[in-house]
């Protein structure tokens, strides 16, 4: 089983099903998880705060920019293209997206 740590905000609407597709680096950690796999997230704020998912799809791109003409950034806890890539770039800078690439976890709660 994998384990994400996410950011409060993130986590709750990852908990409550609004949000079904989790933004990452796609770096040696990610690389390891496949389709099938269960994620035990957790919330950053705090860490005794869980839940589990099945990964149902990776959606990987050579960049953030890239991702979002593949889904419908609401998907993934942003209103639109412009807010996902403000703040997924306060994460994630350009040259690490193209070190890396980048992937787009999509789950479904257990």
């Amino acid at each position: 089983m994998h384990k994400l740590n996410v950011q409060e905000k993130y986590y709750n609407l990852l908990k409550s099903g609004a949000k079904t597709i989790e933004l990452r680096l796609y770096d040696e950690k990610r690389q390891a998880i496949r389709i099938g796999d269960t994620i035990e997230f957790s919330n950053l704020s705090d860490t005794t705060d869980t839940f589990k998912a099945n990964v149902i799809n990776l959606h990987k791109a050579e960049s953030f920019a890239a991702l979002c003409d593949k889904i419908d950034p609401r998907r993934a806890g942003m209103a639109d293209k412009a807010e996902l890539l403000k703040v997924l770039s306060e994460f994630y800078p350009e040259e690490r997206q193209k070190a890396y690439g980048v992937v787009g976890i999509e789950i479904k709660r257990i």
